[in-house]
């Protein structure tokens, strides 16, 4: 009963607006003193906040977030949808493949997803809609787009899921590469489709030459090479994580420096939005220990693998229904808050049922990506509303073309889990 109630106030206080941290400390502080008194309520609310920060590897976290924010500086977020849609701006809709093509470059250096959108909708749709684009296939590219920074490294949403599953954050980074890049493919084939049956959607762009394509290189190369240093140490194992995020840190400075572009302002403007963004991330985390310390305590995920071992189903139909779960809260809720609420219940599951966590972490962000532009909350598609003035309801008919292309992958990856794990499985 007092699970149930707890539960309940949760969801209450998170529709109220209440933001995500605070709602779960609140409601599994209230739970707690519910079940085992002040005394309980104090121990834990006295070691919660050491023992969430005391994290070597939480400092992953703040290093990538500052690496993305001086290649931000770095003005290199133009370069890069410049350059793709100089190499295949020449086909029909082509604008909108270079728009996930610069998506996937530039979660390579952001695991932020909305960042990642507000960039791509400053950077791509006023030049697809000055081309004669239809205004609902450049917002659907880019709100989709824009969801590749939480699957490919550096990926906070996986950093985060390495800390609370306790796997290899290497790995689970190494891991998003494949699945990134057939998910970048999927966005351009939807978007080839779209075009197909519906020719006035998109023109078809000049032609350039091999000269103009490989000019437009040096402006991304530097980044392009930054990323693959970064992920070729964590994969090599020369660094770990959190070396190589601090090694990507210093990396982009230097090209944001090198490029003109840092100045004291600048840096003081980086190392703030980046210790906002750690801080808020880290309070949710705060939050989320004092609600699963409720959730241990109480006993709820050991109950919830024995009922559902009970009930003798098969393990892939367990696992289409937690995906189901989570692509519906994914309509509701910040997709770090779901992450850190459903991971130490979904976990034990999973493991029960034989499954690899590392498989599941990545099937988890993929699946949490439908959620970024699925109504009625999906927050990509609000935020490219916002940086461009488009209606909500036109970008949210844009992407319903990927959300199904996303379902087809999700099924894929879960199909043929050697998708996922062949690349870490060879570190």
């Amino acid at each position: 009963m007092i699970v149930s109630l707890v539960v309940v106030l949760l969801f209450v206080l998170l529709a109220s607006g209440i933001p995500v941290a605070f709602a779960m400390a609140v409601s599994g502080g209230i739970g707690l003193y519910a079940y085992g008194g002040i005394g309980m309520l104090y121990g834990i609310l006295k070691t919660s906040p050491l023992s969430t920060a005391n994290s070597y590897e939480i400092i992953t976290i703040p290093m990538f977030i500052l690496m993305a924010e001086f290649v931000i500086a770095s003005g290199t977020a133009k370069d890069l949808f410049n350059s793709a849609a100089v190499w295949v701006g020449r086909v029909r809709g082509g604008l909108a493949m270079a728009t996930a093509l610069a998506g996937a470059g530039f979660g390579a250096i952001s695991g932020s997803s909305t960042a990642s959108a507000a960039t791509l909708a400053a950077t791509s749709i006023p030049s697809m809609l000055s081309k004669g684009y239809d205004p609902k296939l450049a917002g659907g590219a880019v709100a989709i787009s824009g969801t590749l920074a939480m699957l490919i490294p550096p990926s906070i949403a996986l950093i985060l899921y390495g800390i609370i599953a306790d796997v290899s954050i290497g790995k689970l980074l190494v891991a998003g590469v494949i699945p990134g890049l057939f998910v970048t493919v999927a966005i351009m084939f939807t978007v080839a489709v779209v075009v197909y049956f519906d020719p006035a959607a998109a023109p078809i762009g000049r032609a350039y030459t091999m000269g103009e394509k490989l000019a437009s290189l040096r402006g991304v190369g530097p980044m392009v090479a930054l990323f693959v240093a970064v992920t070729a140490v964590i994969y090599t194992g020369i660094a770990t994580p959190t070396e190589a995020s601090a090694i990507g840190a210093f990396g982009a400075m230097v090209l944001a420096l090198w490029k003109g572009r840092l100045s004291v302002r600048t840096l003081w403007d980086s190392l703030l939005r980046a210790s906002q963004t750690t801080c808020m991330i880290l309070l949710i985390i705060l939050g989320a220990h004092i609600f699963g310390y409720f959730f241990t305590i109480t006993r709820v995920t050991n109950d919830i693998v024995t009922w559902v071992e009970a009930l003798s189903l098969a393990p892939i139909l367990v696992i289409l229904v937690l995906l189901l779960i989570l692509v519906i809260l994914g309509a509701f809720m910040d997709q770090v808050a779901i992450l850190i609420l459903t991971v130490p219940v979904f976990l034990p599951l999973v493991k029960a049922l034989g499954f690899d966590p590392i498989w599941f972490g990545v099937i988890f962000v993929v699946t949490a990506e439908v959620g970024m532009v699925t109504p009625p909350l999906g927050m990509n598609v609000f935020v490219v509303s916002r940086y461009t003035g488009r209606p909500v309801t036109e970008v949210f008919r844009g992407s319903f073309p990927h959300i199904i292309a996303h379902i087809i992958v999700i099924a894929i990856l879960t199909a043929f889990p050697a998708i996922i794990l062949w690349l870490p499985n060879t570190m």
